[in-house]
């Protein structure tokens, strides 16, 4: 699932010693920094991946604290983060760029007449 697998090495990205929770757009909008955009075809696209990935267990989330989203004069946000499960599946499937394209193939032998 080339999403969800995105979303994941994303969210391991985006971890840092401040924070390791994200919401929905902000997870948008560093997916169309690194990745293909053609992912994201709508932000429905997103959310519904959030949820496959929460239910696998590998994300777990909670709406914030309503009185920040009202200080910030702005909806409230459901923040995700990766669980430990998460953590090892994003670390697992972190695969050098372009290494897909070095593996050799298998040539087909020309068929006996």
């Amino acid at each position: 699932m080339p999403l969800e697998a995105s979303i994941l090495a994303a969210a391991a990205g985006m971890r840092s010693a401040e924070s390791h929770e994200f919401y929905g757009y902000q997870i948008a909008r560093h997916l169309a920094d690194v990745s293909d955009r053609r992912l994201l075809t709508a932000y429905g696209t997103l959310y519904r991946a959030l949820g496959r990935l929460e239910q696998m267990g590998l994300l777990e989330s909670h709406w914030e604290d309503p009185q920040r989203a009202a200080d910030d004069n702005r909806p409230g946000r459901r923040l995700y983060a990766l669980t430990t499960n998460g953590i090892a599946v994003a670390r697992a499937a972190q695969v050098e760029p372009g290494a897909e394209e070095r593996v050799p193939r298998k040539r087909r032998g020309v068929a006996p007449a």
